[in-house]
């Protein structure tokens, strides 16, 4: 199968420029001006911007938290990111406590395989580091292709690990070109502030909120990135949502420390004002939370003062149903939101419209730097001859309305209820194959590939 793209704008992470492109199989064969190949299908670009596949480094699908399990599986979840423009999903394998890290690989592998529209990978979610654990890091990156190795400051007793551990695992994947990323927030923090919350009556969804202030985020990420720097670990902080914490990481910079940080999609376009209408708000319960209006500006600006390298959704939905279990205790509201498909559009209506960053940038943190930090680059990541042709054909003129009635996400709510937005992702091609086309679905579920992933050598 080939497919012509004609008159497009192209736009990477670095260039823009006006050119044809030429897929054959499943990758790019060539750019250039008025190209004059016979192909199977020919797309008029003309007017449209033409860009990488996005990549969400950061989802849960079908995830098991709360006693309760993320609406969005393999299936669902995965379409509806192709829906929003992204052809690259890397999700959480999280180790049982107790139990191997590939234990839990094979229980991943087995919910996703078979299941998937976008392509995928997997960070190994690490909960239990021990003598055991650390032998199986290396089979890990240099045979299975998981180079990232996630880790919690928070959630003692299922998830948390002790900085001891931290430690050890950094020292390990070291060894083998892995990184460390890290949820950083102090857990003993706030469980003590949810415990004294909880005690004197303050049972509300507002709650959560205030159980986890921006000293909590500020504090561990500060302790994660000395661990890193006395270790020597390649370190990569997940959903940074304040600016305490980025302020931590400017710090680091002071000493020639390369720190890497996400932020998510929804902490640059919601702020702590949802956590103002009563028991609809566990919608928004997710962690850490939604931060003030100078935290939304703070991200903002750290994207653009390259702080901030990418922008994901950690997207991890739940039924209303499951919410409502927490309707007198906040303690018992799963935590997490549907976002995988308005990421790509948010970031175009909100930062590039808005001008608050520029088309390359909007590349380089919903794509590029994803592919490059996490060992996906130059096969993802970009429009390049010899790449997989993941590629994006963007309506900047499109306006809609985001709405659970509209969304592909398996939830029965939206976190961006009636939220007008400007761009759409028209046509979305996986892998040389058309796969979203004005709404309309071309491939089969299971269509989506496993991306193993390199040793991080040369990261940027």
């Amino acid at each position: 199968m080939s497919i012509l793209i004609k008159n497009g704008r192209i736009v990477t992470a670095t260039d823009d420029y006006f050119a044809d492109i030429f897929i054959e199989g499943e990758t790019v064969s060539a750019i250039g001006k008025n190209l004059n190949f016979s192909a199977d299908e020919i797309i008029e670009a003309k007017g449209k911007l033409v860009i990488p596949g996005g990549i969400d480094p950061h989802v849960h699908l079908e995830m098991p938290f709360m006693g309760a399990f993320s609406s969005d599986n393999y299936e669902t979840g995965t379409l509806a990111a192709m829906h929003g423009g992204t052809t690259t999903v890397i999700d959480f394998v999280i180790q049982s406590q107790g139990k191997s890290l590939y234990d839990a690989l094979h229980e991943w592998q087995g919910r996703a395989t078979g299941n998937v529209y976008s392509d995928y990978a997997f960070h190994m979610a690490v909960t239990d580091f021990n003598s055991e654990t650390q032998l199986e890091i290396k089979d890990l990156i240099e045979k299975e292709g998981i180079s990232s190795f996630k880790t919690f400051m928070a959630y003692k007793g299922a998830l948390m690990i002790d900085d001891r551990q931290m430690v050890g695992l950094m020292n390990e994947v070291k060894k083998y070109g892995g990184i460390v990323t890290v949820h950083a927030t102090n857990g003993d923090i706030i469980d003590y502030l949810v415990a004294k919350n909880i005690a004197t009556g303050n049972v509300s969804p507002k709650y959560h909120y205030l159980s986890q202030p921006e000293i909590t985020e500020s504090e561990a990420t500060g302790r994660f990135i000395d661990m890193a720097y006395q270790t020597g670990s390649n370190s990569y902080i997940v959903h940074m949502t304040c600016e305490e914490g980025l302020n931590k990481v400017r710090d680091a910079q002071k000493r020639n420390q390369k720190v890497f940080v996400e932020t998510c999609i929804q902490y640059l376009v919601l702020d702590a004002s949802v956590y103002d209408k009563g028991f609809e708000s566990a919608k928004w319960v997710m962690s850490p939370p939604i931060r003030e209006i100078k935290d939304q500006k703070a991200l903002w600006s750290a994207i653009n003062q390259g702080v901030i390298q990418t922008v994901a959704t950690d997207h991890c939905p739940f039924m209303w149903k499951d919410k409502l279990k927490g309707e007198n205790d906040f303690t018992k509201i799963p935590n997490g939101a549907p976002g995988i498909e308005h990421r790509m559009e948010l970031l175009y209506s909100e930062g590039v419209n808005k001008g608050k960053i520029s088309l390359n940038k909007m590349v380089d943190i919903s794509s590029t730097s994803s592919a490059k930090i996490f060992g996906m680059f130059p096969q993802k990541g970009t429009i390049a001859v010899g790449s997989d042709a993941d590629i994006i054909i963007f309506d900047t003129e499109k306006k809609h309305v985001l709405s659970a009635s509209t969304h592909h996400h398996h939830c029965d709510y939206s976190a961006y209820e009636g939220h007008e937005v400007i761009g759409k992702a028209e046509t979305v091609i996986l892998r040389g194959k058309v796969a979203i086309d004005s709404g309309n679905v071309n491939i089969n579920k299971g269509y989506g590939k496993f991306v193993k992933r390199s040793k991080l050598t040369n990261i940027i």
